[in-house]
């Protein structure tokens, strides 16, 4: 008997040490971690300059894969799945919540995870991988071609603070437009401080209009 043979008879209070399950684990992972990994780093950092989320999506992806594959004997599968969605899909961080872009990046990174660690041997590999590449290319695609004009942000604090109500929120963006040089457009207030009247504000322009 080889090495192998010798793990695959191993076994600790009833389960096995180690079965043939573990190289499936690993190659659906690593091609996971891969697909996820170029749209965090390639896409969704390249398009944004956002750090804040790179952390979050790729551990929510290893995190989200693992929970599915090895709960995947439970025959929770869908249910499971379903559940998941609903979960991170609200998740509202409280200190920030999570703009609509980076809500959708999450989505994706969620679905991708969910679908390599439930893809069972009813969907051959090539299904598995025309899918991943269909939503990588379709991403890539609305990122870097379709949508030309890529969206950036900075925070600012900013005193006026009358200026900070809905109906005078033209004259805010445009003193935030004199102000910056900036063509802005749109601003998000994140918070208000009235004791030393000041707001911070999140301004947004398009990177090819302000290179």
């Amino acid at each position: 008997m080889n090495l192998i043979d010798i793990l695959l008879n191993i076994e600790f209070f009833g389960t096995d040490l180690f079965n043939k399950d573990f190289y499936e684990l690993v190659i659906k992972l690593l091609f996971n971690l891969a697909i996820v990994s170029y749209i965090v780093r390639y896409l969704y950092y390249n398009s944004t300059k956002n750090k804040d989320y790179l952390f979050t999506y790729l551990m929510i992806s290893i995190t989200v894969f693992l929970l599915c594959f090895l709960l995947e004997n439970v025959k929770l599968q869908l249910g499971f799945a379903l559940g998941l969605f609903a979960i991170f899909g609200i998740i509202r961080y409280r200190t920030d919540p999570i703009p609509i872009k980076e809500m959708t990046y999450l989505f994706i990174v969620i679905g991708i995870s969910i679908m390599n660690a439930l893809a069972n041997k009813k969907i051959s590999y090539s299904e598995l991988l025309f899918a991943n590449l269909s939503i990588l290319a379709l991403t890539y695609i609305l990122e870097r071609i379709w949508l030309i004009k890529k969206e950036s942000r900075k925070n600012i604090t900013y005193e006026k603070i009358e200026l900070i109500v809905p109906e005078k929120r033209d004259e805010l963006i445009s003193d935030l437009k004199l102000r910056t040089g900036l063509d802005i457009n749109r601003v998000e207030i994140r918070r208000i401080d009235f004791l030393s009247d000041t707001a911070q504000i999140r301004i947004f322009f398009f990177e090819n209009e302000n290179s």
